[in-house]
């Protein structure tokens, strides 16, 4: 990537006054509150909606599938907690879950389903409850887990391996799996094509709006259609593959190939996102292939014609995903932090986290401030190379620093103008090869604290 050279310097006073802003680490408090919608969110009583909020989709029926809601009452305030969809004959399943080191009971179940002989063939159910997120709950946990698969499979008649597993919410308290069984003769006689829109209210915890995404490509000339919905507002830098992905394809595709599809767009979508640089114990992305479209079975990871399949499940991914960080706890701005001229991916990866991570860059964001001193912090704390003397820093389109220094027309009329956009681009350019790398982020304001000081009341 080409930059534009630095001017020569009109005046020594301009750069130092530059440095002197940039660099103060008591240079901005946040200078304004969050803007609140006009409406309360659908979740968490007393949320107000994002600004960055983005309006469900009309997702399209999808063959084979149904989808039913129900309150169980894992939360005390009038709401669907219970989410369940039913997948026909034949559908395929795979995922990419947290790696935590203390991942809940559902992950334990479903990555052992998934991991079995023929695992991933013939699933039929998908079990999602809010409000409880069954982690750290050991063999209680493990049993409650367990027997929801049971009850939902005797119910449904299928087999216990047949059913996928997701809890989000509290952690640390044992799943009351009673509360759904009693719940599941009223999920089976709900059950509709056309309830996605419920889905992704249903599986919500301090998310302010359901997240729903959906793409159609072509297999041979056949139509395929791929959907999803996802939830997250806080605890997001996930490290997968409180986030949950549900996508929902009626291609025919095997699970060793969903995996493989999944494992690839994974790195640049949902583990590309970061609210608060903290990963759940939960994290899980599930794709299921009911089959239903008519378009030839694809057996074989590295299928030409897949190329069309791959493209569209990226973009529902990411939309998925860009749509956590603008419903991130408190957000008010959504960021696109890219680093070019890295060492290595990994570098230029690891080089944009620590920038989208960093307390002070995102308050400063907040405050809309561009103190790109607190970027050139994130830099340098990584122990990535990084070239000073070259080291560039570009707000949209305007130039904070070039050539290791302040930029010598820098305009704080103009920077501040820009700041106040509700999305920010931020590139920065560290001169040490060629790799580059782009994470989302959203900035930090004192709604977060607010949001996450009351969780459990």
């Amino acid at each position: 990537m080409s930059h534009p050279p630095a001017k020569p310097s009109s005046t020594g006073h301009m750069i130092e006054a530059a440095i002197e802003k940039a660099l103060d680490p008591l240079t901005s408090a946040i200078k304004r509150a969050t803007q609140p919608a006009s409406k309360p969110a659908a979740g968490k009583p007393g949320l107000m909606i994002s600004p960055l909020a983005v309006p469900f989709p009309e997702l399209p029926v999808m063959g084979g599938v149904e989808i039913a809601t129900a309150r169980a009452g894992f939360y005390k305030h009038e709401r669907d907690d219970l989410v369940v969809f039913h997948f026909p004959e034949g559908a395929n399943c795979a995922g990419v879950f947290t790696r935590h080191k203390v991942g809940s009971a559902p992950v334990d179940w479903c990555k052992k389903q998934l991991d079995a002989d023929k695992g991933g063939e013939g699933v039929r159910l998908m079990v999602i409850n809010a409000g409880c997120a069954n982690a750290f709950t050991g063999k209680l946990g493990a049993d409650a887990a367990r027997r929801t698969a049971a009850e939902a499979a005797k119910r449904f008649g299928c087999r216990q391996r047949d059913v996928m597993l997701a809890s989000t919410g509290v952690i640390g308290v044992v799943l009351d799996d009673s509360k759904i069984s009693a719940k599941l003769p009223d999920i089976q006689a709900g059950l509709s094509p056309d309830n996605w829109a419920k889905a992704g209210s249903g599986i919500m915890t301090t998310d302010t709006f359901p997240k729903g995404s959906t793409a159609e490509c072509e297999i041979e000339g056949v139509k395929v259609r791929i959907s999803g919905i996802a939830k997250g507002s806080g605890m997001i830098a996930p490290d997968m593959a409180t986030m949950l992905a549900f996508i929902v394809t009626d291609a025919d595709i095997a699970p060793p190939v969903l995996k493989a599809l999944l494992n690839l767009h994974v790195r640049t979508t949902f583990n590309s996102v970061t609210v608060d640089g903290d990963t759940s114990t939960n994290d899980t992305a599930l794709i299921f292939a009911t089959g239903t479209s008519g378009a030839p079975r694809i057996g074989r990871v590295g299928d030409r014609r897949l190329k069309d399949f791959s493209r569209a499940l990226e973009q529902v991914m990411l939309d998925l995903a860009h749509q956590l960080v603008k419903d991130g706890e408190g957000a008010t701005k959504f960021v696109k932090i890219t680093v070019d001229g890295a060492a290595s991916p990994a570098s230029a990866r690891k080089l944009a986290k620590s920038i989208a991570d960093s307390p002070l860059v995102k308050t400063a964001i907040a405050g809309e401030d561009a103190n790109w001193g607190r970027i050139v912090m994130a830099v340098g704390k990584t122990d990535e190379a990084v070239d000073r003397d070259r080291l560039a820093i570009f707000f949209g389109p305007h130039t904070a620093a070039v050539d290791g220094a302040p930029a010598t027309d820098y305009n704080e009329e103009v920077m501040s103008a820009y700041m106040k956009n509700d999305e920010i681009d931020i590139t920065v350019h560290v001169a040490s090869g060629r790799a580059s790398a782009t994470v989302w982020t959203c900035d930090l304001t004192k709604r977060y604290i607010e949001i996450n000081g009351d969780y459990r009341s």
